[in-house]
């Protein structure tokens, strides 16, 4: 029954058991003469007395378990020990166990959220930065690494183009200095391609290393723009002084003579101001040129964004050129779609490049001949789709030996010849720098006594 208590043979039975070993042990102790028989006798009682309890509170334990473990069988409910052992019920152990769970899931949403954001940090960053694993392969790489060294895919993917990268001697020694050491480790690298690029490279070890097994962090600043910006001002004054010296001479020559000899000649004084507006629109022409080449330099490692209808641009360039086409009395064939999309690129560059080219045919092409512009649809050497912009001229032709150095600033083939049509001899230059900056191609043919042809391919195409 629930109530009862333990029957007097159990409860005997049960000291016995509890007490056996200890009385066994000191019976033998005193046999054994190491225990005086007084304190022996003592001490075995107080153990019979002891064990006695023990079995008691023992069985009182073991009835009321009984009676419960009775009593949740016939109400069908599962039994709560914690009363009789002080353990915790099973709601309670679930409870618990529930806790922990959501304790863990909070945790887990938590470091979820902040790994998310230290993603979202990375990829915001406006420097590019890689991820390297111990055998230096690229785990990752922030959007701005995936614009600087190939197209920009999925967040944190790595960039197509970073083998390149790597192989640069002083870069590998970077690493290398970083992982030896432990320490970061910097570099100044120089890319010739696509576009010349001028980088500072940190590498930056990591230890512990991260989950992905990142051993290395690279950080490359793109110096770039600074350093072209240091080159613009050392070439502008070396090729200002020395393009400028002949007009400003000839200036310098006529305003003397109005003031002396042709102070009182009428005619004269109208020859030589003729001449000093040609001289003073060379020197602005000169100058804008200059300054424009300059801008056009500095930005040349950054790829243009938004679009450009070639053919549109060309017919409204092809416009504007009339005046100096009725001069020269040559005729302008036009052959172009109604659209041609390039893209990315730079309308207002686009427009100078034709122009440029357009200008250039009609100076040096043939008095009274024709010049023919094209605009169509073209794939590139590498097959991707394109716009192809070709611009020709019936007139001299260029020797083969020149067409390398066509686009180089200031280089004329006939330099009598070329200051006679009035050039600057930036205007082939200004071309080469943006067609490298839109990612497209330039090519030069020209045949001695039939013409020159000037072909571009800007990426994109529709």
């Amino acid at each position: 029954m629930p109530g009862e208590g333990p029957r007097p043979g159990a409860w005997l039975r049960a000291s016995l058991v509890v007490g056996a070993a200890p009385a066994t042990a000191l019976l033998l102790l005193m046999a054994n003469g190491a225990l005086a028989p007084r304190p022996g006798l003592a001490a075995l009682l107080a153990t019979l007395a002891g064990a006695a309890l023990v079995a008691r509170l023992w069985l009182g334990n073991l009835a009321r378990l009984a009676a419960r473990i009775r009593a949740a069988a016939a109400g069908g409910e599962a039994p709560s020990l914690s009363g009789t052992f002080l353990l915790p019920s099973v709601q309670e152990v679930a409870d618990g166990v529930a806790r922990l769970a959501r304790s863990l899931a909070e945790r887990g949403a938590l470091v979820e959220r902040l790994r998310r954001a230290d993603a979202a940090i990375i990829e915001a960053l406006p420097d590019p930065l890689l991820v390297l694993s111990a055998e230096r392969a690229v785990l990752r790489a922030n959007r701005a690494g995936r614009e600087m060294l190939g197209t920009p895919g999925e967040a944190g993917a790595p960039p197509p183009d970073a083998a390149a990268l790597l192989r640069h001697p002083a870069l590998a020694e970077a690493l290398d200095r970083a992982l030896a050491t432990g320490a970061p480790a910097s570099a100044d690298l120089v890319l010739p391609v696509p576009v010349l690029r001028d980088l500072v490279a940190q590498a930056i070890p990591l230890d512990p290393p991260l989950a992905d097994g990142g051993r290395l962090l690279v950080i490359l600043s793109d110096r770039t723009r600074e350093r072209a910006v240091e080159r613009m001002r050392a070439d502008f004054v070396a090729n200002a002084s020395h393009e400028l010296r002949t007009p400003l001479a000839s200036l310098i020559g006529f305003i003397e003579t109005l003031r002396g000899p042709a102070a009182d000649d009428p005619a004269a004084q109208q020859r030589f101001l003729g001449i000093m507006a040609e001289q003073s629109d060379r020197m602005r022409r000169l100058i804008d040129d200059l300054l424009g080449l300059s801008r056009i330099e500095m930005t040349e490692h950054q790829a243009p964004s938004g679009s450009a209808d070639v053919a549109l641009i060309a017919r409204a360039e092809a416009e504007a050129m009339a005046p100096l086409l009725a001069a020269r009395q040559v005729r302008l064939a036009i052959e172009a779609p109604e659209r041609a999309i390039a893209a990315p690129a730079d309308p207002d560059q686009v427009a100078q490049v034709v122009r440029n080219l357009l200008d250039n045919a009609i100076r040096h092409g043939r008095q009274g001949g024709e010049v023919r512009l094209a605009v169509a649809a073209a794939p590139g050497r590498d097959g991707r789709a394109g716009v192809l912009l070709s611009v020709a001229d019936d007139g001299p032709g260029v020797p083969r030996e020149h067409i390398p150095r066509l686009t180089e600033r200031f280089y004329r083939v006939d330099k009598a010849r070329a200051r006679s049509a009035g050039g600057t001899g930036l205007g082939l230059a200004i071309v080469k720098h943006i067609v490298n900056r839109h990612r497209g191609t330039l090519a030069i043919e020209s045949e001695e006594g039939v013409g020159t042809t000037f072909r571009v391919w800007w990426p994109g195409g529709a």
